[in-house]
């Protein structure tokens, strides 16, 4: 199969277009406490993966600002999705935990996903660990691209 570097760069630039026109904003699971902004389900999605982790640490890994991590936090802290607790070593940094209501909405992501993105999972289990690096840079440079173009 031919495929030049213009028609990577086509479904480059389908992708792009796909995701920043996506009409879900909200993954419903069910009930009002258990619906959430795509930006939440992430944020808990991270916490639930790094138990204790800083909020300067999950705004790196978000690729968004710490005050827009202060808000959501704050946010999921009211939904009692979420607690902070004091570090042991420095009681000015606030570690982030999920509640047992946040393991629930943490868990019902993780079904989401699985169910959804099954055939990506499969197709990636194909794939030798060098196409993996290949996929996984592309990735990230693609997604240095978008954010020169945000």
């Amino acid at each position: 199969m031919h495929i030049s570097k213009n028609d990577v760069v086509l479904s480059f630039i389908s992708l792009t277009e796909k995701i920043a026109n996506s009409k879900m904003n909200t993954l419903d699971f069910g009930s009002p406490e258990m619906t959430f902004y795509r930006g939440e389900i992430h944020m808990i999605k991270i916490i639930g993966d790094y138990p204790g982790i800083y909020s300067s640490e999950l705004a790196r890994q978000l690729g968004i600002t710490r005050a827009v991590v202060h808000r959501t936090v704050t946010k999921l802290e009211n939904r009692k999705m979420i607690v902070k607790k004091s570090d042991a070593k420095d009681h000015k940094k606030m570690k982030l935990y999920l509640t047992s209501l946040g393991q629930k909405a943490y868990q019902y992501h993780e079904d989401y996903h699985q169910k959804h993105d099954q055939q990506l999972f499969d197709y990636l289990d194909t794939l030798s660990t060098d196409d993996l690096v290949v996929v996984d840079g592309f990735l990230k440079h693609a997604t240095g691209l978008i954010d020169n173009h945000a």
